[in-house]
């Protein structure tokens, strides 16, 4: 070292490690300096920390909400605003479905539920470049909360659900940031099924859709069809209570096959083998010998069938009724047929908007439906057909094929997508169906049908346990694990009737839809078990 390097200072420091500890100070007070600016400048959600942000604490990131004690702000829901709202301000809560930035302004698009609005924000006294470009940076699906003026609009907003009003942003808050990394993108997920030339042919697949429902729900169409089927359920509710039914609840894990046959879900009860339940018959059959006249249940249905077709689930919804009745079958055939037209009538008064806006992605022809119902017997079925150059036995049961141009022939003939088919060949029935009276070839059996596919099947069930005994017999089911269904009809029980309907297949006929997974939330099939 030289000597000026050696030289120490009045408190022991050499003048090399002096100079170095002054520009460590010098550091250290200019990076203080730059932290206070950044405090001091920096808006609700830490922006750039620049002096000129007018539009400080108007935008950013909030906290997370724990539910701590908040200032109550009314919210507008997206679905409510209009022409009625204009000049008013309002605070709105919703994702952020799509943005774009334009030289010193932004647009955006707030999606609830199965409705979208319009917002714009632009740089001014109360806005800042920054908190614009705040907004532009939000990524889609986010959680936000924007403040704001509806003002009405020169020409009406055709991307959007709200087309007369748009909102002019005052504050934009995100509540709960998305991933910026979508697994699909939600614009994708709603176009429409259309044969356009000139469309956007992107097409998001359906195990893609399904491996990623939570986002594939959030569709306006998706919202649609899951509120509608909801209408289902009400309406089948409210048309039985009104007729006197009561609802029951039944087991989902019972001692032996509900319907005899090999397509049933074992498991290990203990010590015992249980099934998961084909459908609530024979507990729908009790309660009629139990005296309640006329019951009905809404309940998971569980089916091993290994079908990996459009219209099979091995988990569905299970609409399922039943009735004593007095002289003949019909008087409940015909209760569950006029149960359906208040079901189509309901759906179509009270449920336009949500048919309007699945049919903007999967357009379909309307629902048609008789009142009262056409009723045709299996027989006259048969000989449709054969008019139109089917060949088949008329004890026949009808293959999915036939169904549909059945369904096709109707449709032509009787100008009506639902109809009622009496009298099955008795061979292809259960074994608790009755046998016609007349000619033990055919049933007092039926089902009835919509777009040319099955979507109930019913009969007057054997309620003598003798003669239910020699069906099972004949059917090869073992007496033993079926007695205490026997047994019930050993005290005298009402003759009855009723039927099963899968609620997921009713909504997708209803609406013309091509697969049944659009109409369960969370589809099982053999192939799929999650999410």
């Amino acid at each position: 070292m030289t000597n000026e390097n050696k030289e120490n200072t009045g408190d022991g420091m050499s003048k090399n490690a002096l100079k170095k500890a002054q520009k460590a100070a010098e550091k250290a007070a200019k990076k203080a300096e730059h932290k206070a600016q950044q405090n001091a400048g920096a808006g609700a959600g830490g922006n750039e920390g620049k002096e000129d942000d007018c539009a400080e604490g108007l935008y950013g990131n909030l906290a997370m909400n724990r539910s701590e004690k908040r200032q109550p702000v009314t919210h507008t829901e997206i679905r409510d605003l209009g022409l009625n709202n204009a000049n008013q301000m309002v605070t709105v809560q919703a994702r952020l479905h799509t943005s774009r930035g334009k030289g010193k302004q932004a647009f955006f698009v707030l999606r609830s539920q199965a409705h979208t609005v319009q917002c714009v924000v632009a740089v001014g006294e109360k806005v800042s470049r920054q908190m614009v470009k705040f907004i532009c940076n939000i990524t889609k699906e986010s959680i936000v909360d924007v403040e704001g003026k509806v003002m009405a609009t020169d020409q009406k907003v055709e991307s959007c659900s709200v087309q007369d009003v748009e909102i002019h942003a005052t504050k934009v808050y995100t509540v709960s940031a998305a991933l910026p990394r979508l697994p699909l993108q939600i614009e994708d997920a709603m176009r429409g099924e259309t044969d356009d030339p000139e469309g956007l042919h992107i097409k998001v697949n359906q195990d893609t859709r399904l491996d990623n429902r939570i986002l594939d729900l959030r569709t306006p169409a998706n919202q649609a069809i899951f509120r509608l089927e909801a209408g289902v359920c009400h309406l089948f509710r409210e048309s039985l209570r009104a007729r006197g039914f009561t609802e029951i609840m039944c087991p989902k894990l019972i001692s032996a096959a509900s319907e005899g046959g090999a397509n049933v879900f074992g498991m290990k009860y203990f010590e015992k083998e249980a099934f998961l339940a084909q459908s609530p018959q024979l507990y729908k059959q009790m309660a009629i010998a139990a005296d309640f006249g006329k019951v009905f249940s809404i309940g998971p249905v569980f089916r091993a069938e290994n079908s990996n077709t459009h219209r099979h689930l091995t988990e569905f919804v299970g609409l399922d009724l039943e009735m004593a009745f007095t002289h003949h079958y019909h008087e409940a055939m015909l209760v569950i047929g006029d149960m359906f037209t208040d079901i189509f009538r309901g759906l179509r008064d009270h449920y336009a908007s949500e048919v309007a806006t699945v049919g903007i992605q999967y357009p379909a022809e309307p629902f048609k439906f008789l009142d009262p119902p056409l009723v045709l017997e299996y027989r006259e079925g048969v000989a449709m057909l054969k008019e139109a150059g089917v060949e088949m036995d008329e004890t026949e049961d009808l293959s999915t094929p036939n169904e549909k141009l059945l369904g096709q022939l109707v449709q032509a003939k009787y100008d009506t997508d639902f109809y009622i088919l009496d009298k099955y060949p008795l061979a292809v029935r259960p074994f608790y169906t009755m046998p016609d009276p007349h000619d033990p070839t055919w049933s007092n059996s039926y089902d009835m049908f919509m777009r040319g596919e099955e979507i109930l099947s019913g009969a007057q069930r054997i309620h003598d346990a003798d003669f239910l005994s020699e069906r099972a017999r004949a059917h090869g089911i073992p007496l033993d694990t079926i007695q205490s269904y026997i047994d019930s009809f050993k005290y005298g029980c009402p003759p009855h009737a009723g039927g099963g309907i899968g609620l997921e297949r009713v909504t997708m006929l209803y609406l013309g839809l091509d697969n049944i997974r659009k109409t369960s939330m969370f589809p099982r099939d053999p192939k799929r078990l999650t999410p």
